[in-house]
């Protein structure tokens, strides 16, 4: 008897699909401002940095003026002790949270909020950052990391700087142990198994007296059921292009 193939135990959504909430410290978002501080400048104070399971920058404990804390992702350069700002008349440099329309042209920034209020949902691994290209009357065109331009609203938030931990992709794993625990607090499986190795019984692709997928083309239709929706799902095409 066959086993459920990889994309079926995904769906499932149990373990080791889903990522731990072991060792998280917090929600990571941008302060709220509220009506009655919109013309002001929050300042808060960052008391401790810390590393959070799952997460590739560093985040800030920080203590605000208005005697609430919370959590933030670090930019290159910060430092504990240091001070930083939130509000549309704060300063423009890196740690300091301000709305897109405030922010110049030119200007690298992170943690981009998608809708004006949701705490940040763009740029926030180590090392990234996106820069502010143009601005029309009710948008803000961002390069983002991928080099796509994207939209935002001007009022949405975003911290001034470039994500810390840059230099992370550079150090190599070494063993398959540390790449294993790497993966496992995303929720990811390590290591994953070519299903030309398997067995016919076990995958779609497995058996053959060599490792071959056996079918006419690897592609598969859109509705496939789980247990044949493996290789290029609804590919318009395959194979090299010719120039």
């Amino acid at each position: 008897m066959g086993k459920r193939i990889r994309v079926q135990k995904r769906g499932r959504g149990h373990f080791p699909w889903v990522a731990t909430k072991k060792g998280k410290k917090g929600p990571i978002k941008h302060k709220k401002i509220l009506s009655d501080q919109k013309d002001t400048v929050v300042k808060g104070k960052i008391i401790d940095i810390l590393h959070e399971r799952g997460r590739t920058a560093p985040i800030g404990y920080i203590k605000y003026s208005d005697k609430t804390k919370g959590y933030q992702i670090m930019p290159e350069g910060i430092i504990m002790g240091q001070t930083i700002e939130i509000g549309k008349n704060a300063e423009v440099k890196p740690g300091n949270t301000l709305p897109l329309s405030d922010i110049p042209e030119g200007t690298m920034v992170y943690n981009i909020e998608a809708r004006p209020g949701d705490g940040g949902k763009f740029v926030r691994a180590s090392g990234t950052f996106g820069l502010i290209v143009s601005r029309t009357e009710d948008k803000v065109i961002i390069r983002l990391p991928s080099k796509k331009q994207r939209l935002f609203n001007p009022n949405c938030l975003a911290t001034v700087g470039v994500v810390a931990g840059g230099g992370r992709p550079e150090k190599p794993f070494l063993k398959a142990g540390n790449k294993y625990h790497h993966l496992k607090a995303r929720g990811h499986k390590y290591p994953i198994v070519r299903g030309v190795a398997m067995a016919a019984v076990h995958h779609p692709f497995g058996g053959g007296v060599h490792q071959h997928i056996s079918k006419s083309s690897s592609t598969t239709a859109r509705n496939a059921p789980p247990g044949r929706k493996v290789g290029l799902i609804a590919a318009r095409r395959t194979g090299r292009k010719k120039k």
